[in-house]
């Protein structure tokens, strides 16, 4: 019988860290917009941006409740 190979941390209980996240396009848009997460709410440019791409991009929630903007769950897959 063939012996198969396990994964030696997987066996001992030692979990792997957990891998950096990529920069969301919401954090490349406010970057490149030049803003941090204070002024997130006051930016015209990015609320236009947020209100064109709800359906389809990660936007904190917090931002979207603040600006009363509602995502479709239906059209976010």
């Amino acid at each position: 019988m063939r012996r198969r190979n396990i994964n030696a941390n997987w066996a001992s209980g030692v979990s792997f860290p957990p891998r950096p996240s990529g920069t969301t396009e919401f954090e490349a848009q406010a970057r490149k917009l030049g803003l941090t997460e204070g002024t997130y709410e006051s930016s015209r440019e990015l609320r236009g941006w947020c209100e064109r791409n709800r359906h389809r991009c990660y936007i904190p929630e917090w931002l979207l409740a603040k600006w009363g903007l509602d995502v479709e769950p239906s059209l976010s897959e």
